[in-house]
């Protein structure tokens, strides 16, 4: 097998294929899942949610560029996106959770839990029509 070509090495471990060249890919050698997208910096997750929840957040706002986010902060498509994206972002950080990003907007975990409800959706929809009208 050549080293240059990954495709083969990663093949069997891609756990959800997107529109786009976005991929969810386990990570067998320190139990993560990367998220995988074009022109995309590499970040992993520990949880495959918190990995699908990004890629709806990433789908949601028709990416972003994650590159720099310590320095800078949030990416600024998913704050003008709105509070159901940015609640969705925030619960795939490795310091936050659905607790957490309730208490943040003073609300409780059930509404924080239909914000994540609604990224999803939208994304769902936006794959599903890229899919139907062959746009990959």
């Amino acid at each position: 097998m050549s080293t240059s070509d990954p495709a083969p090495e990663t093949a069997d471990r891609v756990v959800e294929d997107y529109v786009f060249g976005v991929r969810i890919v386990d990570d067998e050698t320190d139990e993560r899942y990367r998220f995988e997208a074009p022109e995309h910096t590499d970040i992993a997750f520990d949880s495959l949610e918190d990995a699908r929840l990004y890629a709806d957040v990433y789908f949601d706002v028709n990416g972003f560029v994650e590159e720099g986010t310590g320095e800078r902060g949030v990416p600024p498509e998913v704050v003008q996106a709105g509070k159901d994206t940015l609640a969705a972002y925030l619960v795939t950080m490795p310091w936050a959770d659905v607790n957490w990003v309730a208490s943040f907007y003073g609300a409780t975990p059930e509404e924080t839990e239909r914000y994540l409800t609604w990224v999803r959706d939208r994304a769902e929809e936006i794959r599903t029509r890229a899919a139907n009208r062959d746009l990959e």
